[in-house]
């Protein structure tokens, strides 16, 4: 791909990177060849996105702590509840953190697991993000659930990536992933604005706001095709001509990622958060909660997030302070957005980490990690929400109750977004592969 920057953004969350740009993609979208596209691009209406069903997959990388969000245990010796005081939701019977006063207030739009079972011991968002996990799956070209959509279903519209990945780079390279295509291929691998894959604008002589026409633009690609032939982000370049050009460049996709456009209120709702890696792991900006709503809004079936660096072995209490209410703030503000704008039946969102917390304690006032049981929050998608699913033991080390299992919650997503059990897809030697090994929704939800 090829990324034309223009000018900086003063703050680095704004709009989709620190830098706005024109991205050149491959020339299909979801399998669809050229002339398919111009066909399917004739006939939608100008600036509308078919009726569709979509998901925002937030992952909290590094494993948020399940006892101290929204299992909390109360009457359990200190070195076990923590440090946080439980508040009563508008569930009657389902409790949150303290730090979660606003998510407290729509608990009637949220379902709750708390008995999450099927993770591994893995810094990995891969077993997130495709309910497998990361080795041997990962080697075998598992392909995440965006990819897979975006290889059934398709574009909804053919200037809108189905598949669209807002996760940026981080130094703990499995946090940043936003999801991989596998053995179905790159076409259907995600769109990725925030990766920094770009090629620099002062080595190749062209300045995009100089240019005020798409037509013009094209003679400063072929221009640039020229001098930066042998540079791999110009790969396939060659087939482009000025329709296919039109679709690709469309204001359609730029617009949708420019969170500045919405109303300054709106904005501030969710909060704005910014792109300041936590250590190793991704940054909290809650303005890609924002960016995630306007995307599939417009026509993107799967947009993923990573979010925070949930990794506390040490100062749990004291970090977990300042990040869960800034999860509280824009996870919030997605929900209100999606009921306000009618989208509540048709995206789902689902909040989780890699694994849970250690029931005790440690001498750094953290938690280490723990695979035995975790959790889940889901929205939208038409779901039974108001509800909490399973439980804990006393200490919220073990699923006591209805154990949950990862790839129920994927069969969920997968059901919600109208893939059925059915559903299979090629891998790498054509041999069909089904979604998941189990496919059973998560009953209490549908």
């Amino acid at each position: 791909m090829l990324t034309l920057h223009g000018p900086a953004y003063r703050n680095p969350c704004d709009g989709f990177s620190r830098r706005d740009f024109l991205k050149v993609g491959a020339l299909t979208y979801g399998g669809l060849s050229l002339p398919q596209i111009l066909a399917a691009d004739a006939q939608a209406a100008p600036g509308q996105a078919k009726r569709h069903k979509s998901v925002i997959m937030v992952f909290l990388a590094g494993g948020p702590p399940h006892q101290d969000m929204v299992d909390l245990k109360p009457d359990a010796p200190a070195e076990i509840r923590g440090e946080y005081k439980p508040i009563s939701t508008n569930v009657p019977g389902l409790d949150f953190c303290e730090h979660m006063p606003l998510l407290a207030q729509r608990a009637d739009k949220l379902a709750v697991i708390r008995s999450l079972v099927g993770c591994k011991d893995e810094h990995s968002a891969f077993q997130m993000l495709t309910g497998f996990p990361d080795t041997p799956f990962k080697r075998a070209g598992r392909p995440a659930l965006g990819s897979i959509v975006s290889y059934l279903q398709g574009p909804v519209d053919p200037a809108i990536p189905p598949f669209v990945g807002l996760s940026p780079r981080t130094s703990e390279v499995r946090w940043g992933d936003p999801g991989m295509a596998g053995y179905l291929g790159l076409a259907h691998g995600p769109f990725t604005p925030n990766r920094g894959e770009t090629v620099d604008p002062t080595k190749t002589g062209i300045e995009v706001s100089r240019y005020q026409d798409r037509q013009s633009l094209l003679g400063k690609l072929d221009e640039l095709k020229r001098r930066l032939d042998r540079d791999e982000a110009l790969a396939g370049m060659d087939g482009f001509d000025r329709a296919a050009f039109e679709i690709l460049t469309s204001s359609r996709l730029v617009d949708a990622l420019d969170v500045t456009k919405e109303d300054p209120r709106l904005r501030a709702r969710y909060g704005i958060g910014d792109m300041k890696a936590e250590a190793d792991g991704p940054p909290t900006c809650m303005d890609h909660f924002l960016m995630a709503r306007r995307l599939v809004e417009v026509g993107a079936r799967c947009v993923t997030i990573s979010f925070g660096r949930w990794d506390t072995h040490g100062n749990n209490f004291k970090d977990n302070a300042i990040r869960i209410p800034k999860l509280d703030m824009a996870l919030s503000a997605l929900i209100d957005d999606l009921y306000a704008r009618g989208l509540e039946n048709d995206v789902t969102v689902v909040v989780w980490g890699e694994f849970g917390r250690t029931p005790k304690i440690n001498k750094d006032a953290g938690r280490d990690h723990w695979a035995r049981v975790n959790f889940a929050m889901l929205a939208g998608g038409g779901l039974r929400t108001g509800q909490v699913i399973g439980s804990t033991d006393k200490d919220a080390a073990y699923a006591k109750d209805r154990p949950v299992h990862v790839q129920e919650v994927f069969s969920t997503i997968y059901d919600r977004l109208g893939i059925g059990s059915e559903a299979m897809v090629p891998d790498k030697t054509g041999r069909p592969m089904w979604l998941l090994d189990r496919y059973e929704p998560i009953r209490e939800l549908i």
